[in-house]
């Protein structure tokens, strides 16, 4: 059975007093035109941290509204890219100096470990992804096109507008700024609706960004639920984009709604069931390591987790051992203790769901090799679970769990290997550990994902594109290739002089 961490949380981090509980539209804090509001949850211990305003369509049409003045009168589409930036650098240098609080927001809100999201959610997914939009800013720019008749003509780039983000519960501060950063970037005005289960420190962000100095109207955040506000971005007239990260259910009906309004562009970045594939000439300890890291890495509440683990025969039984060894040595508990690596699920929801699926893999005959039970009595924790002699048509096999379960399975050769990778209908991610380069070559141009980790695994990078094949959905978050999602291409064509054209 994983360790359990028991301290208590005020023993390791002091709780920052929350600050922010309103919706942030035109750049003020106001109370929602309902008046609603909910709780955000504490996952240590089912215990209400605080309520949240409720962000419903009215709030929206009044985000978008102040959006829309923004960017059709207001300063930020009209600055320079080099004025831009020099705003999203003072923004990312106060993400820096409130790093603890900021950190300890996420940790208890979304169960999130407290020194990961001090050393990489905030520093890495926030301030560093600023600072890199904020270079690209005063680098956009078109091109000079050789025409084949007697014309000349160049491009422009432009901003697309007015744009609606709706960010997942998962990865609050990263998502976030994986989406407002090159938005912010290009010239455009956003309205941001947080995820209900983690709205504190989205509505801090929108503090620091006033402080920062981004004009009024520029940056919005409404939290609220998905059926509302969610469906009120989707579907509004004057919205000109959408980004979605979360499930591709609902990225289906965003797709829809965005259709039937105003045939709005959209970005969804997914669902996945991603593979790691592990060849008989990998170091096993290593292996062992890489694949509990890829599931167990934000509690396996990732998109891009590798959940289906696929081992050549020959060090299958080696690697099995490693693994029950490693897991058992896991610590699971409160998320602000220093040594512990697995906090808690985000809420009762998916905490439920998973051990469901846990469930469902026993009912079907797969093996429970290690874990599979809540720990402790209090909040939401589950074990470090891994099965094996799992068939690749099992529900464990082929359904995002969003949770720490690995399907453990084994594969003879490399042309089965791939198969197995690319029998799912997701295609975010896939691992590949092997010392042969030719193998690494093959398989990575084989298996149908939007990217490829070779002897790593999340290995994330403000400058490399990420996003889905299949029903893992289409556009890319970070890279260059995000902030050429929030542009317009206008050409623009004048006849050469004594052309036929005059």
């Amino acid at each position: 059975m994983a360790s359990l961490s028991n301290g208590q949380p005020e023993s390791f981090v002091k709780i920052p007093t929350i600050k922010f509980t309103k919706l942030f539209i035109n750049g003020e804090f106001v109370d929602s035109i309902s008046g609603k509001t909910f709780e955000t949850i504490d996952p240590r211990n089912g215990e209400i941290i605080a309520r949240i305003a409720e962000g419903d369509k009215e709030d929206i049409d009044l985000a978008v509204k102040a959006a829309r003045e923004a960017f059709d009168h207001g300063p930020w589409p009209r600055m320079s890219g080099a004025a831009r930036g020099k705003i999203m650098m003072k923004l990312a240098d106060l993400i820096d100096q409130n790093v603890e609080e900021l950190a300890a927001l996420d940790a208890i809100d979304g169960g999130k470990v407290y020194t990961l999201c001090k050393t990489l959610d905030i520093p890495y997914g926030a301030a560093n992804t600023l600072r890199y939009y904020a270079g690209a800013a005063d680098k956009i720019h078109g091109d000079v096109l050789k025409m084949s008749r007697e014309l000349h003509a160049y491009t422009l780039r432009e901003p697309i507008g007015v744009v609606g983000h709706i960010i997942p519960w998962n990865a609050p501060t990263v998502m976030f700024f994986a989406k407002v950063s090159p938005a912010l970037a290009a010239g455009c005005t956003v309205i941001i609706k947080p995820a209900e289960q983690t709205p504190l420190s989205a509505l801090f962000y929108a503090h620091l960004a006033k402080l920062a100095g981004i004009p009024d109207g520029v940056l919005n955040v409404v939290p609220g639920f998905g059926p509302t506000a969610g469906a009120a971005i989707s579907s509004h007239m004057d919205i000109d984009m959408v980004s979605f990260t979360g499930s591709t259910d609902v990225g289906r009906e965003i797709m829809l709604a965005a259709a039937r309004s105003n045939l709005k562009p959209v970005s969804l970045e997914l669902g996945g069931k991603s593979p790691l594939l592990v060849f008989d000439d990998a170091d096993v300890d290593k292996a062992a390591d890489l694949a509990l890291f890829g599931i167990l890495f934000n509690k396996g509440e990732i998109c891009a987790a590798s959940s289906r683990v696929f081992v050549q025969e020959g060090i299958y039984e080696e690697f099995e051992k490693k693994l029950v060894e490693k897991s058992k040595a896991w610590l699971v508990g409160d998320p602000f203790d220093p040594n512990v690596r697995q906090g808690p699920q985000v809420d009762n929801k998916q905490f439920d769901k998973i051990l469901s699926y846990i469930e469902h893999g026993k009912r079907e005959g797969a093996t429970l090799l290690v874990g599979g039970k809540p720990v402790g009595n209090k909040g939401y924790y589950i074990e470090p679970t891994i099965f094996t002699n799992v068939k690749e048509e099992m529900i464990i096999a082929q359904d995002e769990i969003f949770g720490p379960v690995m399907a453990l399975m084994k594969f003879k050769t490399i042309e089965d290997a791939i198969k197995s990778a690319n029998n799912t209908k997701y295609g975010l991610a896939a691992g590949i550990v092997t010392q042969n380069l030719d193998i690494a070559n093959t398989v990575s141009r084989s298996i149908r994902a939007g990217i490829i980790w070779v002897n790593c695994y999340y290995g994330f990078d403000s400058d490399c594109p990420y996003g889905g094949y299949k029903m893992s959905g289409f556009g890319r978050e970070l890279g260059l290739e995000a902030l050429n999602s929030y542009l317009q291409v206008k050409s623009v064509v004048t006849p050469i002089y004594n052309s036929p054209w005059l």
